[in-house]
């Protein structure tokens, strides 16, 4: 049995994916992780280099989580 997908969402940072996913663009078409990096962080941000990915560049840019959601229970 595979472990199942989880995304974490990292405060002021990306989002951690773990797990078997297959990442696609915005044509369906596959998008390969980088090698030997069982896991990945895509960007929220929108200042990575490496897009879908994130380079860490939140910190350079001060990326500040936007406050919750409405409707939404913080653990």
């Amino acid at each position: 049995m595979t472990a199942p997908v989880t995304i974490t969402v990292r405060k002021n940072g990306s989002l951690l994916v773990t797990g078997d996913v297959l990442l696609l663009d915005h044509e369906g078409q596959p998008i390969e992780r980088p090698a030997g990096k069982p896991n990945m962080a895509l960007c929220r941000c929108g200042h990575s280099q490496r897009k879908p990915f994130c380079d860490a560049s939140h910190k350079a840019h001060g990326f500040i989580d936007p406050p919750d959601a409405p409707g939404t229970v913080a653990p």
